[in-house]
């Protein structure tokens, strides 16, 4: 009869809405579950590599720029032997003791110079007994590739004339390394004074061949294995050896080096280590 209350009706009606509950409710836990086990799984990385971080904190290497290209390789090497990361940054080798004074945060210095490297001893910001000479370099004279200057490095030689309008790119003789093997070079060849107000002083040797590479400029002094990896560029000479002070790299821990910095030092001076220089066209010094 309408509006009779049907008690079996009633009842399968509200067995049928439980059902619906309990099914919708299982649903709503199995959603909940998957995705706190999802939450997990994409956390456990992120937990794995800073578990990893701490284990393995990166080592800071403040590096001469001349050692960008050959420094990359040997870091990717050294990491994948040791599981170390290394975090390389490159500028002027006196740029990068002066940070270092500053408190900047670095494991390890190499510099192109040993004069740097005094300098940061001197204030004891190097960990005592890990200083080391690694590579030694050269000095060279370069010009566009397609340039047709030709010269020969000697007492006396015709370098201002050879400039012609332009100027004589290499790092500032002041400060950067290269531009002091420079200047200390053609004073000894007695051409320093004749080009000393047409140097292009660079803030590092890498700029100072980008100068040149460009065309900016007609002729360069930087580091042999500066030019030996810019095909822009061709060496005009070589300045002998004993025209300057050694080209030498020293390398040392700073005062407040992590641990894994020695092992890294360490691996600078392995034969796998040299043979890797030498492709760069540094000399190895041990």
């Amino acid at each position: 009869m309408p509006g009779h209350f049907n008690d079996t009706e009633s009842e399968g009606k509200v067995a049928t809405i439980m059902k619906h509950s309990a099914l919708k409710g299982g649903w709503n836990r199995w959603v909940a579950l998957m995705m706190t086990l999802l939450g997990a799984a994409a956390a456990a990385p992120a937990s794995e590599a800073r578990a990893a971080d701490a284990e393995h904190p990166a080592i800071v290497v403040f590096a001469a720029s001349s050692l960008t290209d050959v420094l990359g390789p040997l870091g990717a090497s050294f990491e994948n032997f040791t599981g170390i990361p290394v975090k390389l940054s490159f500028a002027a080798s006196s740029a990068l003791a002066r940070q270092i004074e500053n408190g900047a945060p670095a494991d390890v210095f190499f510099s192109a110079d040993a004069d740097w490297m005094d300098y940061l001893q001197a204030r004891h910001l190097v960990a005592p007994g890990t200083r080391r000479n690694v590579v030694g370099n050269r000095l060279v004279l370069i010009a566009p590739a397609a340039s047709t200057v030709r010269l020969k490095i000697e007492p006396g030689f015709h370098l201002a004339e050879a400039l012609g309008k332009g100027r004589l790119a290499t790092g500032d003789p002041d400060s950067v390394p290269a531009g002091r093997y420079a200047r200390a070079a053609l004073t000894k060849f007695g051409v320093w004074e004749s080009v000393a107000a047409r140097i292009a002083g660079a803030e590092n040797v890498r700029a100072a061949l980008g100068l040149v590479d460009r065309g900016e400029v007609p002729l360069g002094i930087v580091y042999e294995t500066d030019a030996f990896i810019d095909k822009a560029v061709r060496i005009v000479d070589t300045f002998p050896a004993d025209s300057h002070p050694p080209i030498v790299y020293p390398i040392a821990l700073t005062a407040s080096a992590k641990t894994g910095a020695a092992q890294f030092e360490d691996y600078l001076r392995t034969p796998a280590a040299d043979a890797l220089f030498l492709k760069y066209g540094f000399m190895p010094l041990h």
